[in-house]
């Protein structure tokens, strides 16, 4: 009887330890894929281009004409025939 006991002992302690090292492999395999799923994550990040919405027209300002027409009415103002107000609508409104 001796030896049937020691036998089983010695399964019972090699089957604890196979479990043991099973539990630790699983475990590494766990954070390997985890560390790869982050890896493939950020390659996909960095991968996509960043896209910006179009930068806005640059104002030009006045063109040539909107400027011959404020010097006309310059010298519209200039004469008399237009009011301060009334110039300064009008510029405005050339402006806008």
């Amino acid at each position: 009887m001796g030896i049937m006991r020691r036998r089983m002992r010695r399964r019972a302690i090699v089957g604890v330890a196979a479990a043991g090292v099973a539990y630790h492999q699983g475990k590494k395999h766990q954070q390997r894929t985890q560390d790869d799923e982050q890896y493939q994550d950020d390659q996909y990040q960095d991968d996509q281009a960043t896209e910006y919405a179009p930068a806005p027209p640059e104002d030009a300002g006045p063109d040539a004409a909107d400027l011959e027409q404020i010097e006309k009415l310059a010298h519209l103002h200039e004469s008399g025939a237009l009011t301060d107000a009334e110039f300064a609508s009008a510029k405005a409104k050339l402006l806008a």
